[in-house]
């Protein structure tokens, strides 16, 4: 998604003991505060997003008809969930640019929303710095939802319902921004992907096939690099040696920094439901896995100055080898999120 827009918020964070399943009864007017869940074997986020923003199902349900609503964009017609659909894993299924305001289309492919929480920074050139401002760089964008955040609280201060969910989350019915803000981030944050066939086999439920068996020997020797287990990112910013985009010269992670050698760096992205968030890369110009392998093997410019240097011999492989990648990234498929009623719209 387009954004120049840099917000810098001061937030202290403190090392956070998660537990899982654990709630907290409410009592008259009080939210009822809930746990946020860290799966079996995985890592601590770095930090805790949700330190400074107690979680409570209150707070969840308010930021999930709020991510669905579509008065938070300018016409009504462009909810947060235009650009991040649920069976899409939270992308923008199909579309390497959304549609956004008056007919306009963003500059960069929707990227999905989940495991945010292990996120340290936001968008493809990682200029959102908390997942709680996050939202107000779509929300005011004149090619997204080209709202402007007085528009919206009026809009939300009109609602009843919203009077009623905001007491009910914060404990009394003051709306405004900051609240909004809190909401959606307890909606986006609790968003976790860790439920897919590949996860069933980590945790011994069942078996990779042959055939996934060998794509995943593939993708530990060639892809793991970047891609690090169990989130298959490592948030970092490369420069994988693809053509800069001339419709677009996108300088990537160089917006932000100002500094020549993070030209034509992007973040590196999960590939967690990476078979249901096509197209592929920053402006969408892949549109199958297989399309993205082929780059990987021959299409590389091997002569760019900052190519990241886990690419500079590109990633050999054979057919064969290709083809068992591509069965075992479909393993990372997590049909229990794409399904689930607990993120879909009521």
């Amino acid at each position: 998604m387009k954004t120049r827009v840099i917000i810098s918020l001061a937030v202290l964070f403190f090392t956070a003991q998660f537990f899982i399943g654990a709630k907290e009864i409410a009592g008259p007017g009080k939210p009822t505060y809930i746990s946020f869940t860290i799966p079996p074997g995985w890592p601590k986020p770095a930090h805790d997003i949700f330190a400074n923003n107690k979680l409570s199902e209150e707070g969840f349900q308010l930021g999930r008809k709020l991510f669905y609503d579509g008065r938070l964009s300018k016409d009504g017609n462009f909810p947060c969930a235009s650009c991040h659909q649920q069976f899409a894993a939270f992308a923008n299924y199909e579309h390497d640019f959304s549609h956004g305001f008056n007919n306009s289309f963003t500059t960069r492919n929707a990227p999905a929303l989940f495991n945010l929480a292990w996120m340290p920074l936001l968008h493809w050139d990682g200029s959102i710095n908390h997942i709680e401002v996050q939202p107000l760089a779509p929300l005011t964008a004149h090619n997204e939802m080209a709202e402007n955040i007085d528009s919206v609280l009026k809009k939300l201060k009109a609602d009843t319902a919203y009077k009623r969910m905001f007491k009910a989350a914060f404990g009394d019915g003051i709306i405004n921004s900051q609240r909004m803000l809190k909401a959606l981030a307890q909606f986006t944050g609790c968003i976790v992907s860790s439920n897919s066939k590949y996860d069933k086999v980590q945790r011994g439920e069942t078996s990779f096939t042959q055939s996934e068996l060998n794509g995943y020997n593939t993708f530990k020797a060639k892809c793991a690099g970047c891609h690090k287990e169990p989130l298959f990112t490592d948030n970092t910013f490369r420069n994988n040696g693809m053509p800069i985009n001339t419709s677009l010269n996108d300088p990537g992670r160089m917006k932000v920094t100002g500094d020549r050698n993070d030209s034509l760096k992007f973040k590196v992205p999960s590939l967690r439901n990476v078979a249901l968030t096509f197209p592929y890369m920053h402006d969408g110009r892949f549109t199958t896995l297989g399309l993205v392998i082929d780059h990987y093997r021959t299409g590389i410019q091997v002569n760019q100055s900052n190519l990241d240097s886990l690419l500079k011999n590109r990633l050999p492989m054979t057919n064969q080898e290709k083809n068992s990648l591509i069965y075992f990234l479909n393993t990372l498929t997590d049909s229990t999120l794409i399904h689930s009623a607990r993120f879909a719209e009521h």
